[in-house]
């Protein structure tokens, strides 16, 4: 029997999808946020699908926010907007 492997929400677009395709995002203890690619960081995460366009929607729609039940100010966000780019859609 094949072993049943995780599924999170992507919180841009809304879609179950298998764990290792998403990108967590992690809200540390001490209140940094950043992106987890090894999805080992401590902390409370959301996932989001490597595509930008899921990032502007879970932006535009407030989804990280509610996420870490935090505000999340502008340049954390553009900082974030960055990490994706330059990650890449195939790196994962």
């Amino acid at each position: 029997m094949p072993k049943k492997l995780p599924q999170r929400m992507c919180v841009g677009c809304r879609q179950m999808k298998e764990k290792a395709q998403l990108i967590r995002v992690v809200r540390s203890p001490e209140g940094e946020v950043s992106l987890d690619t090894r999805g080992k960081k401590p902390g409370r995460g959301a996932y989001l699908c490597p595509d930008p366009a899921c990032f502007k929607r879970a932006v535009k729609s407030k989804a990280l926010e509610r996420a870490f039940s935090a505000p999340l100010p502008p340049e954390v966000l553009t900082q974030l907007e960055a990490q994706l780019a330059e990650r890449g859609p195939g790196d994962g």
